[in-house]
């Protein structure tokens, strides 16, 4: 698939897996990288886009792989770049303290959720911590998160997990920095299945015609960075968010809160049909990277499913605020995943402002 790699810009834009298993942190960014991303083309024309939905047959989809990742390299970065906290959120999403109406942006103030002792108790009865389950509970989560599914560069079929997310666009879609390019290799015919249960596709099939990701891991898969957005083009002359709604999104917020995680683990025990969750509160990780860990048992094709901050279980809405990333060896029963700085936000907001086909 031809492909156009570019330097994108934060402020405007004129064209728009596996688990990294980590004994330890990848790579560190050369000086001067700063929060622009990097960008490529997936399908770049409405006869590619059509071939990649033909490719992706319901035999490939269900023969598809968790991606096999490299040993990760020690990091001497000190992280992303935390600046002012700033947040987008869908219209139908439950108010907080710093929503100002629909579709609105914050910028200035971290915005948090009223904690309440009434809330925190209906939270601890209606959806106790949980390491890895199914999730029953409906709401918007289970139209917003998908499967991803690509080709690698040696020709095999991979899965991971992304999450639609609100956007000027409404065609965004966020996951992870090795779900759209690893081993130094973008990844091809990449196409988003939200809702995917079982093998069914009921809001169909979105192909992808821009790729995202930040400097540091296009430049060195540094895992402090590992994050990307996937700019998909409409279906049947509807966008991805008319059709499936969008999970808010925040960044630079606060470390150390109750988080929901999702995702489509394929690796054993799981086989990526169902939609698994695991939820808790976050802690930082002092071993090798800046991240933020989660108890959690999902494994490999979770990568790039969306964390929440604020989630509301009875609608199943809340603000992405970082995404499936990597595991210790040492450590399975543990999830880790990017802090959403300045680096994370760039990537969000190029992605925003792309064109689709």
């Amino acid at each position: 698939m031809h492909r156009r790699v570019v330097l994108l810009s934060a402020a405007a834009l004129a064209l728009a897996g596996a688990l990294v298993p980590a004994g330890a942190a990848q790579a560190s960014a050369p000086s001067g990288l700063g929060p622009r991303p990097v960008g490529w083309s997936g399908a770049d024309s409405w006869s590619e886009a059509r071939s990649v939905q033909q490719y992706w047959t319901p035999q490939r989809m269900l023969a598809a792989q968790p991606l096999g990742t490299p040993p990760p390299r020690r990091s001497q970065s000190s992280g992303p770049t935390e600046g002012t906290p700033w947040a987008s959120r869908n219209g139908s999403v439950q108010r907080s303290s710093w929503s100002t109406g629909g579709g609105a942006t914050t910028q200035g103030a971290a915005w948090s959720v009223p904690a309440t002792q009434a809330v925190n108790a209906r939270l601890q009865a209606v959806v106790p911590n949980s390491p890895g389950l199914r999730w029953t509970d409906g709401g918007a989560v289970v139209r917003t998160t998908g499967r991803v599914f690509f080709t690698t560069a040696d020709g095999g079929n991979a899965s991971c997990s992304g999450s639609a997310v609100t956007s000027a666009n409404e065609s965004v879609v966020m996951t992870a920095g090795h779900c759209v390019k690893l081993n130094g290799a973008a990844h091809r015919n990449w196409v988003f299945v939200p809702g995917f249960d079982n093998g069914r596709r009921p809001f169909g099939t979105w192909v992808a015609t821009t790729l995202l990701t930040t400097q540091q891991w296009n430049a060195n898969e540094d895992i402090n960075f590992d994050v990307a957005a996937a700019v998909v083009a409409p279906l049947q002359g509807r966008t991805l968010t008319d059709v499936v709604g969008g999970q808010g999104v925040a960044f630079n917020q606060p470390r150390g809160r109750q988080m929901f995680s999702f995702g489509y683990p394929a690796a054993e025990p799981f086989d990526g049909s169902r939609l698994i969750y695991c939820s808790g509160r976050t802690f930082n990780d002092t071993v090798q990277t800046r991240d933020q860990g989660l108890r959690c048992n999902m494994t490999g094709g979770s990568s790039g499913g969306p964390w929440f901050q604020g989630f509301n279980e009875s609608t199943g809405l809340g603000w992405l605020n970082s995404v499936n990333s990597f595991k210790y060896d040492f450590a399975p029963q543990f999830m880790f995943g990017p802090f959403f700085g300045n680096e994370a936000m760039a990537v969000y907001q190029s992605a925003q402002r792309a064109n689709t086909l």
